[in-house]
């Protein structure tokens, strides 16, 4: 599976993270990067849907700066023409943005959000994402699909996935008893007076290792 980057580190294609990061826009992303780095996070998507291009463009030359120098995989939320101009790592799309197919020509590897288990069985992305587990507002209108689908995904994933949606210090211990080794965050890094700390607790309820 061909990549776009130069990054350091493993493939991304041959091996995710645990700890997925998804951030939009914000002044200090720079230093917000850094501190959720420090903090376990070891894989980080850029996703704003509000920004025109130029603008998007320059959010994510410079989230890749950052996680370049920190040997980061990056990934661009739904937008492979600008994946492939900023040297990312990976795209990821939701089940009505371009097929996975379509992306998978732009030369680098797909993650697709999926919400049932039928979603599941059809996917043929790299990695996927299992949730909203629970409700939240980054997926308005979509209810979560709780604890049950993260059980099915730990029996009959056949790819590496994430657990998403809603998931916080006070509620990731049953996720990870649910089964999910790995996790992808918005608000429990991002709204978090200390990144550094929230990440690192995040990343110590998780096992230590993954499938």
């Amino acid at each position: 599976m061909a990549t776009a980057s130069s990054s350091p580190g493993p493939s991304p294609a041959a091996e995710l993270g645990r700890l997925y990061l998804i951030t939009g826009a914000r002044p200090d992303l720079p230093g917000f990067l850094e501190a959720a780095v420090r903090g376990g996070v070891d894989l980080v998507q850029v996703r704003d849907r509000d920004l025109p291009d130029r603008e998007l463009l320059a959010v994510l030359e410079a989230a890749r700066e950052v996680t370049r120098r920190l040997g980061v995989p990056l990934v661009v939320n739904d937008r492979p023409d600008l994946a492939v101009l900023v040297g990312a790592d990976l795209v990821h799309v939701g089940q009505d943005d371009l097929p996975v197919e379509a992306v998978r020509r732009f030369g680098l590897p797909v993650g697709l959000s999926t919400h049932s288990p039928e979603q599941l069985a059809r996917a043929r992305a790299d990695y996927v994402g299992v949730g909203p587990v629970y409700a939240t507002p980054t997926k308005e209108g979509r209810p979560g699909v709780g604890l049950e689908y993260v059980r099915h995904a730990a029996a009959h994933a056949r790819v590496p996935w994430f657990a998403i949606g809603g998931i916080d210090e006070t509620n990731v211990a049953e996720v990870v008893a649910a089964g999910a080794g790995r996790i992808a965050v918005v608000r429990a890094i991002g709204e978090a007076a200390d990144p550094e700390r929230a990440a690192r607790a995040l990343r110590a309820a998780l096992p230590p290792t993954s499938a």
